[in-house]
């Protein structure tokens, strides 16, 4: 087994990746603490795994970022199922910069960038009618034009304390092998099923 998590993890997920049929295999689940004490999940796709950090993105003006300005310690839960693994990470979230930022937003399909301008994700759907009209509008007036990032729209990277692979068995003898980051290094043990 490779003694670097992010390296198997890039092997794992390639593996996932190569094989799977799913229209989104970056999917995962990304857990908060909410600020009312309660966990939050929601499944969104992994965008980058950069300088040894997991990149995700979003509206910062969202439950999630609202939580992520409250508490940053984050999980991320991914299951392949044609591989038959599962990873489970633990960590800490940090605004990604602008410019980064910026690209992430670039990258995303037109359709994507103008809901993301238009919509205040998850607040009350009080007026559909007007969300649809604020969406054509600005489809309208910025056709030839590149759209810019809006300023509540941005993306953290979560820097790994704890990463736990777990791959699945027939004879339910699971293997599992848990990286937890310990004075600047990965310890490395191996889990019960």
């Amino acid at each position: 087994m490779n003694q670097d998590p992010l390296a198997l993890f890039h092997q794992w997920y390639t593996q996932e990746a190569q094989l799977s049929t799913a229209r989104i295999p970056s999917a995962c689940c990304f857990s908060t603490i909410g600020v009312d004490g309660f966990p939050n999940a929601r499944f969104l796709a992994l965008k980058d795994v950069a300088a040894r950090a997991f990149v995700v993105a979003g509206s910062l003006a969202s439950r999630k970022g609202i939580e992520l300005e409250h508490s940053p310690k984050v999980a991320l839960t991914f299951w392949w199922p044609v591989t038959g693994r599962q990873v489970r990470i633990q960590g800490v979230a940090a605004r990604i910069p602008d410019p980064m930022a910026d690209e992430l937003f670039a990258g995303r399909s037109r359709d994507s960038q103008i809901v993301s301008i238009v919509s205040r994700q998850g607040d009350d759907l009080t007026d559909p009618q007007g969300l649809v009209d604020a969406y054509e509008k600005l489809e309208g007036s910025h056709q030839d034009r590149q759209l810019e990032r809006p300023a509540d729209w941005g993306g953290y990277a979560i820097s790994p304390v704890r990463m736990e692979f777990l791959e699945f068995r027939d004879s339910r003898f699971h293997e599992r092998t848990l990286f937890e980051m310990r004075d600047g290094s990965w310890d490395l043990k191996r889990l019960q099923p």
